[in-house]
């Protein structure tokens, strides 16, 4: 199938510069076609962030949005930012990044399915359920599209009665807007070495959950962050509650994936949270409705790689252009779409993205907005006192202007302490009222995958799950994966890793953690994973 551009990942991302390069070509009077691939059954099926969106970016893409009915319905009311002992709170002044008014509180997914459908109504083409696997380049090493997956190809390697064979899309520009730690942008880092000379990545994992809680306890448009307890001081991370409409409370946390003991769980430090004298209170007599997991960059600015090769380029949060101390990239992502749709139709008839995506981001409010707030993420390196104070002396006394940058130390599965040398964390077991388990948890997020297909989570070398993950750090992977994915059970009397991939969520922590870099996450059948209604 033959397209002028490629795009995979239907997110805000991709769908921006779908809308962007459709908006110019019908101002042009030219005709241009654009397809999307989306791995998730739907548009918005794997889609999950907070979220709080500044319409900054929306406003110049779609300026009528109101008229045209955006699900943009509950505006940030009230900010609250708190600092958690294990048994008391204390409300700390909020840092201007921080402050949400004129900003919504939103479902991503819900957004991005009005988002595919303006789309829709200028013409693109979304493919949703179909996973791009693989980059196509020509005889030159130029991308010329990407092809999706087979479908039927049993656990065993072999063709099933169900098998499909997987599709070649060919376009002059392929845009790869996969979001975080996306396999087709993983390897495209490698072989153009797109990240060469540039700090690592850092990142996080989100865990979220969204409930229906007592009418009493729920408060219309208020946005509550915390940092501190359950987390150690060492580590980063921390807590949101969005307040929506129909008494429905958005509630997650975030734990940078740089932390060092390697017993410690996200998904258990999240449960734990939800247990604090004054947060429990929200969420007593409620209902727990949905659940997901998703990775995200917090390298910033010192972290955005080169992001144009021959044929292709990255956009939103595959080019890592989260703003991690507002904990926003939605409008990012959508105005780097938006530089790069406008880039790319200038020279329309080239195979080169051209220099100009990158010069114009530079000249952009978004390359501004990253370079400001660029020190405050890697000053958490000296803990959470430290990083508070240097925040508040970066943002109040130099205002982002310091004539330094910092750099990330280590990338993050370079940090793990051998488990001898440290204390193992216990953590409590789930009430089923408040805290839960994993499983129950991974059941609500409607995550479905074939069984009879090959694992998608993949061993570079078999033999170091068990000489190294499990005889230095006590398979650290068992902890951090939100899905239990991950399990040593004992065969023979030896230790042996199962990997339950039906599980996965997607979230690509593993991808990101282990510490030999052995687990490569690839794209499973299209429209796998979970299916989040309303996250």
């Amino acid at each position: 199938m033959e397209y002028d551009i490629v795009i995979v990942g239907a997110g805000p991302a991709g769908l921006s510069a779908a809308i962007r390069l459709k908006q110019l070509a019908s101002q042009a009077g030219r005709e241009i076609s654009v397809c999307v691939l989306e791995k998730g059954s739907e548009v918005g099926a794997h889609i999950l962030a907070g979220a709080c969106l500044e319409p900054t970016a929306l406003n110049e893409l779609i300026p009528d949005w109101q008229e045209r009915a955006a699900p943009l319905n509950i505006s940030a009311k009230d900010d609250r930012f708190l600092f958690l002992s294990e048994k008391r709170s204390i409300r700390l002044p909020l840092p201007p990044q921080m402050n949400n008014h004129g900003n919504y509180i939103i479902s991503l997914g819900n957004f991005c399915r009005w988002l595919g459908g303006q789309a829709e109504a200028l013409g693109v083409e979304i493919y949703p359920g179909f996973a791009a696997t693989d980059v196509l380049f020509d005889e030159t090493g130029r991308i010329i599209g990407v092809a999706t997956g087979e479908v039927g190809i049993g656990r065993d390697g072999k063709v099933t009665d169900n098998y499909q064979p997987g599709v070649e899309l060919h376009g002059r520009i392929t845009i790869l807007a996969e979001g975080c730690r996306g396999s087709l942008s993983k390897h495209l880092n490698a072989r153009f070495g797109l990240r060469d000379g540039t700090a690592p990545q850092s990142y996080g994992v989100g865990i979220k959950e969204l409930w229906e809680i007592d009418p009493v306890e729920h408060r219309e448009g208020l946005i509550i962050h915390t940092v501190g307890w359950p987390l150690d001081t060492a580590t980063y991370g921390g807590s949101f509650l969005y307040h929506l409409e129909k008494n429905q409370v958005a509630v997650g946390f975030v734990v940078g994936l740089d932390y060092q003991n390697p017993t410690l769980s996200p998904f258990e430090e999240f449960q734990r949270f939800k247990t604090h004298p004054d947060i429990r209170p929200y969420f007593e007599g409620g209902r727990r409705i949905a659940y997901g997991a998703r990775a995200l960059n917090e390298g910033g600015f010192q972290a955005i790689p080169t992001l144009s090769m021959p044929g292709g380029c990255l956009i939103g949060c595959a080019a890592g252009f989260l703003n991690t101390p507002k904990i926003k990239g939605i409008h990012t992502a959508m105005k780097s779409a938006m530089i790069a749709a406008e880039a790319i139709f200038q020279d329309l008839e080239s195979t080169l993205v051209s220099a100009d995506y990158r010069a114009a981001l530079t000249q952009s409010w978004l390359w501004n907005e990253l370079y400001q707030a660029r020190n405050i993420r890697p000053a958490f390196g000296w803990g959470l006192w430290g990083g508070l104070a240097y925040s508040a002396m970066d943002t109040y006394l130099l205002r982002g202007k310091a004539p330094w940058t910092l750099r990330y130390r280590h990338a993050d599965h370079e940090t793990l302490k051998p488990k001898a040398s440290v204390t193992p964390i216990v953590y409590p077991k789930p009430d089923g009222k408040i805290s839960f388990d994993r499983l129950s948890s991974v059941f609500i997020s409607n995550t479905n995958h074939e069984e009879n297909q090959p694992v998608h989570l993949q061993l570079n070398n078999p033999q170091l799950a068990i000489t190294v993950n499990w005889g230095i750090y006590g398979s650290p992977e068992q902890y951090y994966c939100p899905a239990g994915v991950y399990e040593i059970i004992e065969h023979n009397g030896a230790p042996r890793l199962q990997i339950n991939a039906q599980n996965c969520v997607h979230c690509k922590t593993c991808d990101i953690k282990d510490p030999t870099q052995n687990i490569n996450w690839v794209a499973p059948e299209g429209g796998g994973g979970p299916s989040y209604p309303n996250m």
